[in-house]
């Protein structure tokens, strides 16, 4: 297993658990950064791979698509070879197959193509270096922190828009989208020999407080997979992540499309949905706190009703193009999105906790990937169909909605 192997774990030397904690977690964010930022780099892409091909929106959009249900399809066999296998071998096959996809679509010439490259392993990549074993290996250091470290992580997300999709942007319009994405691919491999000198076996070992924690106050029920499938709570966390992402995705799939049609130029839109990451992150944090304060359903129904703000200002955007009605925008819909997941996942990993816990949160997380894909296909068919975003912004709002239904009917998520 790869956290029992000696070689290559030379530079293991015994550190303060605090400062390892942070290595950790730095890790983990850069890795995040990396997945998510090439992931929803697709966005800016969408227009120039459509006009040099003349395909709809929606076949376009369909790799996009694949590319997040690839992900949540894949999120329970990643925890369990996380589980079985450790980190390092997780990691490296994760920038592998994301290298080596980008290196493909620079030379795709059919749709197939790019749903087989920037689709399915693009996707398949993402969820190897993705919230799946990055929760795992946090919650080894972090325990009752562990909601504050994964705020953190999922501002990785902003963190990739805001760094990836305006150069995503400045490189298309200087070398063009094909050597764009060559060298996106030439990156993410480079990335694979620092990755491999990490001492993997002291960070897959855990911070020995959390460990000792764990033995003195936890008692292993025994959660399989089976078991916690029987539990209302399973399909409660599932359901919530799959209709938060269906109307997350329904609208950042075509954000960028959306703000050039409005009028703004594509380096301007670009970059002002690249902003949403500096915002992402103060609302990862801002509604972690507030859990702490007022409880976690008042925290969750604010971020809900935020983001319903950010989805009306956006509607408006068509009407009255300015820049106010933009920054507010950015301001209240970036900084939710995906506010809710730290309390989601710290919530799955306090509750299946056990040796079975990446199995159990991977399918958990399939309604995440199940709802990403889904809505942002759904947001370009619906836009092939009426010729325009207002029955996107219906759809969107609906499903935000029954996302947030869990945490007024289920006591678990409420605490």
């Amino acid at each position: 297993m790869d956290d029992k192997t000696p070689g290559g774990d030379a530079l293991t030397t015994p550190q303060k658990p605090a400062r390892t904690a942070l290595n950790v977690l730095a890790l983990c964010f850069a890795l995040s950064v990396v997945g998510r930022g090439l992931g929803e780099s697709f966005t800016v892409f969408l227009k120039p791979i459509a006009e040099s091909f003349a395909w709809d929106r929606a076949e376009v959009v369909s790799v996009y698509s694949l590319t997040w249900l690839a992900g949540g399809l894949m999120a329970p066999l990643v925890g369990r070879l996380f589980d079985r296998s450790g980190p390092r071998l997780v990691y490296s096959l994760g920038l592998l197959l994301l290298g080596g996809s980008f290196l493909v679509a620079s030379r795709a010439q059919a749709l197939w193509q790019f749903q087989l490259s920037t689709g399915l392993c693009v996707g398949i990549g993402i969820a190897l270096i993705g919230v799946v074993p990055n929760s795992i290996l946090l919650g080894r250091w972090f325990g009752p922190r562990l909601p504050t470290a994964m705020a953190i992580l999922y501002s990785a997300t902003g963190a990739g828009i805001l760094v990836l999709l305006p150069a995503s942007q400045l490189l298309i319009d200087r070398i063009g989208w094909r050597d764009a994405y060559q060298w996106f691919g030439i990156v993410a491999l480079c990335l694979l020999l620092p990755l491999l000198l990490m001492p993997w076996r002291l960070f897959a070992t855990g911070s020995p407080h959390v460990v000792k924690r764990t033995d003195d106050g936890f008692v292993d029920v025994g959660w399989t997979l089976k078991s916690a499938m029987l539990n209302h709570v399973f399909w409660a966390l599932f359901s919530t992540f799959f209709f938060t992402a269906v109307a997350m995705y329904a609208i950042t799939a075509q954000i960028v499309a959306y703000l050039i049609d409005a009028g703004f130029p594509p380096l301007e839109a670009a970059t002002a949905w690249g902003f949403s990451g500096v915002v992402l992150l103060f609302g990862m944090l801002g509604i972690s706190t507030l859990d702490g304060i007022i409880g976690r359903r008042p925290s969750v129904l604010f971020s809900y009703g935020v983001s319903i703000v950010g989805i009306i200002l956006l509607w408006l955007l068509q009407y009255y193009p300015n820049y106010w009605l933009l920054t507010g925008f950015i301001i209240s819909f970036g900084s939710m999105i995906g506010s809710r997941g730290p309390l989601i996942t710290a919530t799955a990993l306090n509750i299946f906790r056990g040796k079975r816990v990446g199995t159990i949160f991977g399918t958990i997380s399939i309604g995440s990937g199940l709802g990403s894909g889904l809505g942002s296909w759904a947001g370009g068919l619906i836009h092939d169909w009426t010729h325009s975003y207002n029955a996107l912004f219906v759809f969107a709002l609906v499903n935000v909605v029954l996302g947030l239904i869990p945490f007024l009917v289920v006591p678990a998520l409420r605490r």
